[in-house]
């Protein structure tokens, strides 16, 4: 195609493989292209710049959690591994698919990672229930401020009636639209399916969901996570 248009349009006449040798020349390579939702907040800076500067004048008493929710799979996500050459590996998965969704929150202060029960469904009441949880664990302080994205669950009558009794410990606060780029806590669920979830091989989702726990347990925090989105805000 580039060869045809070369030629309608400059009248420059090159064979396709010439094309494609110049292009490797200039360091093009053939890929796929990434997909990106054309769609935009118009709002983006302006609640970009207010979840900073809430992250960085937070009072002693207060903190801010960044959530969102996570599916586990039992049929395992297939990634590359190491594999001797010539052999191809198999990850044997179970067939039938078996799935919970987890919430969680990512806390600015000091990145660790808060996951809460697991649920058969991704609704409100899972959303509720990590609010709940959220107000229990972090009890010392006087304010949460929970920091989601614009899941319709996230904002229903359901959560309404929850915060009319407890609006005054949980504050909900929501990115731009469409901008997971915008929430830190994707590049965790990106790295417990590249350690826990990719390729394994787990015979039942209690015994995924055991490891998934478990790793969750033994990180250090996600501080530096925080602060490559929201440098501004370190």
């Amino acid at each position: 195609m580039l060869a045809l248009l070369l030629r309608e349009k400059n009248r420059i006449r090159l064979s396709a493989e010439t094309v494609r040798r110049g292009l490797r020349r200039m360091d093009f390579v053939w890929r796929r292209p990434r997909p990106v939702l054309k769609l935009c907040d118009p709002e983006y800076e302006a609640k970009l710049q207010r979840i900073r500067q809430l992250v960085a004048q937070l009072p002693e008493d207060e903190t801010a959690a960044f959530q969102d929710e996570v599916d586990v799979h039992l049929n395992p996500k297939i990634g590359s591994q190491w594999m001797v050459q010539g052999q191809q590996a198999e990850v044997v998965t179970p067939g039938d698919n078996d799935k919970r969704h987890l919430a969680g929150s990512l806390v600015c202060r000091t990145g660790r990672l808060i996951l809460s029960a697991p649920s058969r469904r991704r609704n409100a009441a899972l959303f509720v229930a990590h609010l709940d949880d959220l107000r229990r664990r972090l009890r010392r302080f006087r304010v949460i401020h929970v920091i989601c994205d614009n899941a319709r669950f996230h904002d229903c009558r359901a959560v309404r009636e929850y915060l009319a009794t407890w609006g005054h410990r949980i504050q909900l606060h929501f990115l731009p639209k469409r901008a997971p780029e915008t929430n830190p806590i994707e590049r965790v669920w990106w790295r417990l399916h590249e350690t826990i979830t990719r390729n394994h091989r787990c015979r039942s989702i209690e015994e995924l969901l055991g490891q998934v726990f478990e790793w969750a347990e033994q990180q250090p925090g996600f501080l530096g996570t925080i602060r490559a989105t929201y440098a501004k805000a370190a």
